[in-house]
């Protein structure tokens, strides 16, 4: 089967950081699904394991983890997909990823594609939207009727945490800096949004908040930590996507009484944990949310074909850190190299 894959680590600017290869066809296992993948999204966690660094792989590393496509085959133990069946899924950091002409799945991690979507609308959604739900549900377990301040609202995972925050009956006060970074954020259903460039403790309280219930924080931890601690109130809790860089300490939050968790959407697959069946329950109730139109598709850009020289030029995109919402690369075509 046709791939796009590694075998060093480098630049995106070099010509062999991604390249097209020939892959054998994958067999599925127990509880695998073989999807015939028709469309990829490009994520921060596509480009942070592609990054520079001294590992030679032996055989080719497919990247790629956001899919869509259609159940080609099945393991025996598969009891939550037939064969022909449009599914979406997030993809395994322990296994090959999704940009290639075929992928393995387990069944556990993947959902029915939403049936109002078109494939790059469904594409987009679920390692963003399953990021989301566990911040949300599982790690602040957040409450109706409270408040939460999401920093970095117009990514990926802000633009469908707002909206989840919205549907959960919270006060949303997300962050953007840019003209078009605000309205993306409103318009994706933010109830207030603040600089995250100026004094943000000033910016919270111009809009009425002395300290808010939640913190979702998708952009560097270190540098919002103080803020953070200031701005979560007794009690409360702060949940991050980013690792820490540098020490921090804590006093302020055990003053508080206060909470700080991480998010790593990987957790359930990579250790195997016995409720990564969560992950298939998150991707079919988003479907539900999609299809009524409760949630909306972060969809922001489209290239295509997927090859290595349009997937180079994907991860480039997001290394410039200005993507806003999802970008897409679709189908196979590699006669454009």
């Amino acid at each position: 089967m046709k791939a796009v894959g590694l075998y060093r680590y480098l630049p995106i600017s070099d010509e062999a950081s991604l390249i097209d290869v020939e892959m054998p066809l994958p067999a599925p296992r127990k509880h695998d699904l073989l999807v015939k993948i028709a469309a990829v999204s490009v994520n921060p966690v596509d480009t942070k394991l592609r990054a520079p660094k001294s590992q030679v792989e032996k055989e080719p590393k497919i990247l790629g983890f956001d899919a869509v496509g259609t159940v080609e085959a099945i393991g025996g133990g598969v009891s939550l997909f037939q064969i022909g069946e449009e599914v979406y899924f997030a993809g395994d950091v322990t296994r090959q990823g999704s940009n290639g002409e075929y992928a393995l799945i387990d069944e556990r991690l993947a959902g029915h594609k939403p049936k109002n979507l078109t494939n790059q609308e469904a594409a987009a959604m679920p390692l963003t939207t399953i990021t989301a739900f566990e911040a949300l549900f599982d790690r602040l377990q957040v409450e109706a009727g409270k408040s939460i301040l999401i920093i970095n609202g117009a990514g990926g995972v802000g633009s469908v945490s707002t909206q989840l925050a919205k549907i959960a009956g919270l006060t949303v006060i997300s962050t953007a800096s840019r003209e078009e970074t605000i309205a993306w954020t409103k318009a994706h259903g933010a109830d207030f949004v603040i600089n995250h460039r100026a004094n943000m403790l000033e910016e919270l309280q111009k809009v009425g908040f002395q300290m808010v219930d939640y913190i979702l924080c998708l952009h560097d931890t270190y540098q919002h930590f103080n803020f953070m601690e200031q701005a979560i109130a007794p009690q409360g809790k702060i949940c991050s996507i980013v690792e820490l860089t540098q020490p921090v300490q804590m006093s302020v939050l055990k003053d508080k009484s206060a909470t700080f968790s991480y998010e790593f959407m990987f957790t359930r697959s990579k250790y195997q944990t016995k409720d990564q069946m969560r992950q298939h329950e998150i991707l079919e109730q988003a479907a539900i949310y999609l299809e009524t139109g409760q949630l909306k598709s972060t969809l922001n850009k489209v290239l295509a074909p997927i090859n290595a020289k349009t997937l180079r030029k994907a991860h480039q995109i997001i290394e410039e850190g200005h993507m806003v919402g999802k970008l897409v690369v679709e189908g196979f075509d590699y006669d454009d190299r």
